[in-house]
């Protein structure tokens, strides 16, 4: 099965709830992807995010081919915590490093 490209979420706007409902705008400034070992559906994306208040954080996060109805066969952002292989892991946070994103 051919891939759809992988998602480029670079600029987009979006907003966090707390548990309280209080929402939080941020911006995704920039991101790193790669293909999980072992696992060519599955993306593992690591964002840098610009909160309203002008702070940099990092958000850990995956994307899946999705397997029903209108999601079949694209990418869907992964709504729980992700597992990955350490080295997958510790290649990703390399890539932040060689970006000064991990100072």
């Amino acid at each position: 099965m051919a891939y759809p490209p992988p998602p480029s979420n670079i600029g987009k706007q979006g907003r966090a709830k707390t548990p309280d409902q209080k929402t939080h705008p941020h911006k995704i400034k920039d991101e790193i992807h790669i293909h999980q070992t072992r696992s060519r559906n599955k993306l593992i994306y690591l964002q840098l995010i610009e909160l309203a208040n002008g702070r940099e954080e990092l958000r850990l996060g995956y994307y899946m081919i999705g397997k029903k109805g209108a999601m079949r066969g694209r990418w869907v952002w992964g709504q729980y915590a992700t597992f990955l292989p350490a080295r997958d892991f510790k290649r990703i946070i390399n890539m932040a490093k060689r970006k000064g994103w991990l100072r």
